[in-house]
């Protein structure tokens, strides 16, 4: 599949006549969708609206999704054909099948990641930011690179001889070597040689010197290419390859383990030694050099990628710092909310208030933390429960936890153990937490704990009252700087009950009852939506406005999709922001008319999940339902996670999710594509200088609920326009 396939086509493929309904065409397959959102990042890197230095942080990030989603889904898709499986996923294609259209796909995104790269390459040196090459250094850049090398590369080299005397080595996960064919000087004598490069040297080694007001880089194959004689002394080069090597990065943790914790720091030392996934080389090699590397390393033929080019596109993140802000989105500074410094940073007085509803990273994090941290340092505090599921290296949030459980406050901490590559991590945070004297727990073995909910058990005269924060994204102060996500603070008894009911479940086993405001996977969140759907069918079937917004990360369940198209076709209109994978097939008549889909790559990376139902009155108004959840609409989300959807009662934070939030991001056209019924996307705001962009809009305008004084009569909604499906 190429990347007309996916993108801007001029028209879209005609649905056949005889298309069937009801079988797996209807779906949409998750892989190619997901290699679909992949090449809507890589478009980015060449969008000439976006700044330059921005354009090569979205060709790291299609590097480093490519990577992830081979050591992952393409490891196990090759497991399930290793094992024999032939059983078809949802949307009709086999383990085999599915694999052969990715590499196809894969190949040609690789190839364009290069195309992107060399025109990137040109505009950086009209502003004066090279990537140079050793054909480009000069005496006086070698003599200058000497230093370097010995002092903060060579130290860490291990040259490696090939022969029956020193056997191949083990290349590790995301390993990047140097294979060389070498000829002795004095006799001639052959010896072929390997140069492992450890994950802690810089892809890209910063030149001094040359002509002012200039940033020079050196990629470091370049650094070692010009210094072999230092490492190989008395050998000359006749041939050299560089590679990378990606392993099957996915874990398998025994039910049975005693120790949970001690299993998963085994687990991490096994991913290691993963099964070859992908291995890419470069062009031009010689041919039995190659032939040595990849039958040592273990790879087969359909696994090697042969790049004319830079390998490895995900170091290309070293190249942006802030030296350059020219070149960056310009800085923005995110709000703290009006109301909390009206009570001068009290967060508990404007929480008592009335319900806050924080719009990251329009509104700043740190209220988050601070909220943590001030329940920390209150002596009216008696308890505080933390789900945790990712986190910073150094979390001020598990600083704050460590803080309240040393004072002698009640800590419990709900540690995720499996949140994929962040394992190691989280251990390191749990053994801190439990130095501390909190109670760490870790959930449940088959089920991830993913819902995000904080809870703070504080006394106030003769009462006990509950502070909660939901979230929809992780308690992770970095990523919240650019992941799109709400935070919605309450001191509402009956989600604080509900809260701890969650808690109390994930730690004890007990499956909550009488939840009053809260659904939860794998129980009760998957059946809500399925029966608001239903609902929103019923209005429309007896002529009454009937309409539904969703914003998610990813949609694929099999059972919701079909929901979506039950209430399509009951003529329920039907508007969805899907970021990333999508099965939804929108646009097919007599199955998905009413259906819309478009998913929105811009300047922050859009991770909030919303769901609103028009409850018989239609979108926008008051009488919706609305919900924020951290699930995203997937089997794994689903059926198995423990996860959290919050219906949202409050007036204030209820218009500001529908009028405000959402109306926006349905509003949006300058980042925006538009899914169509073959599978492609198009973006029809591309052109269009004036097109509405709802992060310029959040950036410039205060949310609702978080306005002080002022009140929110002047807070600014959106006008929301429905367009057809294209």
């Amino acid at each position: 599949m190429s990347k007309a396939d996916f993108l801007n086509c001029p028209a879209p493929r005609p649905v056949p006549a005889d298309f069937d309904r009801e079988g797996p065409g209807r779906f949409f397959n998750r892989e190619l969708s997901w290699l679909a959102f992949n090449w809507r990042v890589l478009e980015e890197a060449a969008n000439p609206d976006v700044p330059l230095l921005e354009r090569v942080r979205f060709l790291s990030i299609s590097g480093s999704n490519l990577d992830e989603f081979y050591t992952v889904r393409v490891a196990g898709l090759r497991g399930l054909v290793r094992a024999g499986v032939v059983k078809p996923s949802a949307d009709g294609l086999t383990p085999a099948e599915q694999l052969a259209r990715i590499d196809r796909t894969a190949r040609e995104l690789m190839a364009e990641q290069q195309v992107i790269w060399t025109a990137l390459q040109k505009e950086l040196r009209k502003e004066r930011f090279e990537i140079v090459g050793p054909e480009d250094l000069t005496g006086a850049d070698r003599g200058r690179l000497a230093d370097v090398f010995m002092e903060q590369v060579f130290p860490v080299l291990t040259p490696l001889a090939i022969d029956p005397a020193h056997p191949f080595p083990f290349i590790p996960n995301t390993g990047f070597a140097m294979a060389i064919k070498l000829r002795r000087r004095e006799d001639g004598a052959p010896l072929e040689a390997l140069l492992p490069v450890p994950n802690q040297v810089s892809r890209f080694i910063k030149l001094d010197g040359g002509r002012p007001g200039v940033q020079r880089y050196l990629p470091l194959e370049g650094l070692l290419e010009v210094f072999l004689k230092q490492l190989f002394p008395g050998y000359e080069t006749m041939g050299l390859l560089t590679f990378r090597v990606l392993r099957d990065s996915d874990l398998e943790v025994e039910e049975e383990a005693e120790d949970l914790v001690r299993e998963f720091e085994i687990a991490l030392k096994r991913r290691r030694r993963g099964e070859v996934i992908r291995m890419t080389v470069s062009a031009g090699a010689p041919e039995d050099l190659r032939d040595m590397v990849v039958e040592e390393v273990g790879s087969s033929r359909d696994e090697i990628f042969e790049i004319d080019g830079m390998i490895g596109m995900a170091a290309l993140s070293e190249l942006i710092d802030d030296s350059r802000p020219d070149l960056l989105w310009p800085a923005y500074k995110p709000r703290v909310p009006e109301r909390v410094q009206d009570f001068e940073g009290d967060i508990f007085a404007a929480i008592r208030q009335k319900d806050m509803l924080l719009h990251h990273p329009y509104e700043t994090f740190d209220i988050v933390v601070r909220f943590l941290q001030q329940a920390a340092r209150d002596p009216n505090v008696v308890a505080i429960k933390q789900t945790l599921y990712r986190t910073s290296k150094n979390s001020p949030i598990v600083a704050a936890l460590c803080e309240a459980a040393e004072d002698g406050k009640s800590v419990t901490a709900l540690v995720e153990l499996k949140a994929r590559f962040d394992e190691a991590a989280n251990i390191r945070q749990s053994r801190a937490l439990e130095r501390a004297g909190a109670q760490v727990v870790y959930g449940f073995i088959d089920w991830k704990t993913h819902a995000k909910i904080s809870t703070v058990v504080r006394r106030e005269g003769s009462e006990l009252v509950t502070y909660s924060h939901f979230g929809t994204g992780n308690y992770h102060p970095v990523t919240a700087s650019f992941y799109t996500d709400l935070s919605l603070f309450t001191c509402d008894k009956a989600l604080g009950r509900d809260a701890t009911r969650v808690f109390n479940y994930v730690s004890g086993y007990a499956k909550p009852e009488g939840l009053e405001n809260l659904k939860i996977s794998p129980l009760t969140l998957k059946s809500t939506i399925l029966e608001c759907l239903e609902e929103e069918a019923a209005h429309a079937r007896a002529g009454r406005p009937a309409a539904v917004w969703v914003k998610v990360n990813s949609l694929i369940e099999p059972e919701v999709i079909d929901a979506l198209y039950a209430a399509s076709q009951a003529g329920v209109k039907i508007d969805m922001i899907v970021r990333g994978i999508c099965g939804v097939r929108p646009g097919v008549q007599g199955l998905s008319e009413n259906i819309r889909v478009k998913s929105i790559v811009g300047r922050f990376l859009e991770h909030s999940r919303i769901a609103c139902f028009g409850n018989g009155h239609g979108l926008p108004s008051a009488g919706a339902r609305v919900f924020m959840s951290s699930a995203d609409w997937m089997g794994r989300n689903l059926n198995r996670r423990i996860e959290t959807m919050v219906e949202i009662h409050n007036p204030t934070v209820h218009a500001q999710i529908v009028e405000q939030i959402m109306a926006a991001n349905m509003a949006d056209e300058a980042q925006s594509w538009v899914l169509r019924p073959d599978g492609s996307f198009i973006r029809p705001g591309a052109d269009q200088g004036e097109a509405f962009n709802a992060h310029h809009f959040f950036m410039e305008n205060p949310s609702l609920s978080g306005r002080g004084r002022v009140g929110t009569g002047d807070a600014p909604r959106v006008a929301q326009r429905r367009e057809e499906p294209t």
